[in-house]
């Protein structure tokens, strides 16, 4: 025989209070919890430590060392995903780096977190180039008799070598041997043989391509090492 249970009128009519409704939900809730890190093989405690070594550890660094062949800008496509974003790092290390050109191997770099707004560049990336040989003077008397323009032309027309044992003195001889308005075949030009695309992109005049002075080639090449590093030449004249 079944056995029957009859409840009271008042225990039919009255429902269980609704906190003591919640701690069996609650309850119930944190068990499932526990089992499925459980089932992961994981701890509370254990996914409280990969959280807090997360937080303790964000992917972008505090600090960056500077590589070889490194450049701001090389650096900012690391750190930032965006390689203008250069200027973030040159104005956060002002104390430092003295021109946006020139890093060093080994210096380690402040990183800051990217601001909405990117902040201009330095109004000179590099210093100021060496002034160009003195023409010779006996070729003076020649350049005056055929152009009004000539003696300018004779200065620019000159070789330049750049500082001694330089990264730049380096490329000046691999690409041209010093001579400032040699164009080869392919119609790379100047001293650092730029194509005129890569002239024009690095802040050169177009119409001064294929006769522009040592010191307009210079400010470019400052410019070139400060977007791209050494990376532009490197690969190709082992320098």
């Amino acid at each position: 025989m079944a056995a029957a249970v009859c409840l009271a009128p008042q225990a039919q009519a009255d429902p269980a209070p609704a906190h003591a409704a919640a701690q069996p939900a609650a309850a119930t809730r944190t068990g499932t919890m526990s089992d499925a890190l459980s089932q992961a093989g994981i701890s509370p405690a254990e996914l409280f430590a990969a959280v807090r070594k997360t937080s303790a550890n964000p992917s972008r660094p505090a600090r960056y060392t500077v590589r070889s062949g490194d450049s701001l800008s090389a650096i900012a496509g690391k750190v930032y995903h965006k390689q203008n974003a250069w200027t973030v790092l040159y104005w956060a290390n002002r104390g430092t780096i003295h021109w946006a050109n020139m890093i060093s191997e080994g210096q380690v770099l402040k990183v800051p977190a990217l601001p909405a707004k990117i902040p201009a560049a330095p109004s000179q990336l590099g210093p100021a180039p060496a002034p160009a040989p003195a023409p010779a003077p006996a070729a003076a008397p020649a350049a005056a008799s055929t152009s009004t323009s000539a003696p300018a032309r004779a200065t620019v027309s000159g070789s330049y070598s750049g500082a001694s044992g330089s990264y730049q003195a380096c490329v000046i001889a691999r690409e041209s041997g010093g001579n400032s308005q040699v164009m080869n075949s392919s119609g790379h030009y100047g001293l650092y043989q730029f194509s005129s695309s890569t002239w024009a992109a690095y802040g050169g005049s177009s119409s001064d391509f294929g006769h522009a002075s040592v010191s307009e080639q210079n400010r470019v090449f400052n410019n070139a090492m400060a977007q791209g590093g050494q990376s532009n030449w490197s690969p190709y004249d082992g320098c």
